[in-house]
């Protein structure tokens, strides 16, 4: 019987698969099928409303019942979500040394404006587990706080990327934070293929622009080979991890990078069950026509692919950005009104 999949990737190649905002059953099969970390974000409890309503529902009561505060209850909600996922990858996190086995937590999307908020929620994140890693958006105020958290030497998921310079920026703040001490925690920098191809299509129907499906579907993977190449051209110090894959070709093409991918349990699941040859595509870049086909139509592509593309206070307002935040304001939202309706169907108020 041939290994599976992400094993064989594993074996051959440095490029690693983690898990995305899993629901109960799937995070031992994702572990036991080569998942080496998890990423959770502000609409995972969002998810467990939708498919596991018992599991979240008795949090959500237990914690809203003692917890006047709608919101500091949504984030003990959603930090005790994030509980059972710790427990399972913290024996990966210990047999690593602290390398692999992470869970990642991300802060309140309303409140990600402020640097101080978001750095002193990290800090209570961080008391959930041992192998708690913080999730800090990569726009102006964030950079900021993954400067602060990097020089007490807390882990970081720098998350929200969908262009290169967001990347240079997040790297030259953790490398401002060591250079003052003896820390250097790890530094994940992500690159959110999926997302980023999803706001690039709704860009070419709201402003009817011709261009074809395969190559409109490739923009995402081109932006993030150039992301991970350029942080290999200028030695960062993070390692990058693909994020919002929609489709299994945003894990096989970054498969032969020294880099990470986190896949929702569905996406695992279909290479699994595929089973296909490990091919090494992170060097095969796409035609310099079809670069050059998005640059002309597509701005934010353009933006994309350019070190100076993006100013640090543009960050926040670039368009795949806004798209990804709003979801996730959505996402915690639900949790939000979930907490409040709990507390008024029990008379806590």
């Amino acid at each position: 019987m041939p290994e599976a999949y992400f094993h064989r990737v594993s074996s051959e190649t440095q490029t690693r698969m983690w898990l995305n905002n899993p629901i109960g059953p799937e995070i031992d099969q994702a572990i036991a099928t080569g998942a080496i970390s998890c990423t959770t974000n502000p609409a995972y409890c969002a998810r467990l409303l939708g498919e596991e309503p018992d599991f979240i529902h008795q949090i959500i009561e237990d914690v809203a019942s003692h917890q006047p505060d709608d919101d500091l209850a949504a984030e003990q909600v959603y930090q005790r979500a994030c509980a059972r996922i710790t427990a399972s990858f913290l024996p990966l996190f210990q047999y690593s040394g602290g390398e692999q086995g992470f869970v990642t937590i991300q802060g309140d999307p309303r409140r990600d404006d402020d640097p101080e908020y978001i750095v002193a929620e990290a800090l209570r994140h961080m008391r959930v587990a041992p192998n708690v890693m913080a999730k800090i958006p990569a726009h102006q105020a964030g950079i900021v706080a993954i400067e602060r958290l990097a020089g007490m030497g807390i882990p970081i998921c720098a998350t929200e990327i969908f262009g290169v310079a967001q990347a240079i920026s997040v790297d030259e703040a953790y490398k401002r934070a060591v250079a003052k001490t003896s820390k250097k925690p790890a530094l994940f920098v992500t690159h959110i293929t999926g997302i980023f191809d999803r706001y690039l299509s709704e860009y070419v129907k709201q402003n009817s622009i011709e261009i074809a499906p395969e190559v409109l579907e490739q923009a995402g993977s081109v932006v993030a080979r150039e992301q991970y190449w350029v942080a290999k051209q200028l030695g960062q110090s993070g390692l990058m991890l693909g994020g919002g894959a929609l489709h299994t070709q945003h894990f096989t093409e970054m498969v032969g990078g020294d880099m990470h991918v986190t896949l929702n349990w569905n996406i695992s699941q279909a290479l699994i069950e595929a089973n296909g040859p490990v091919t090494a595509r992170i060097d095969q870049p796409a035609s310099p026509a079809i670069v050059a086909e998005l640059s002309a139509k597509l701005p934010a592509f353009r933006q994309a692919m350019d070190p100076n593309g993006l100013r640090p206070e543009e960050f926040k307002d670039y368009g795949p950005l806004v798209l990804f935040r709003n979801m996730f304001i959505d996402g915690y939202g639900k949790l939000v009104s979930a907490v409040a309706k709990s507390r008024t169907a029990a008379g806590v108020r």
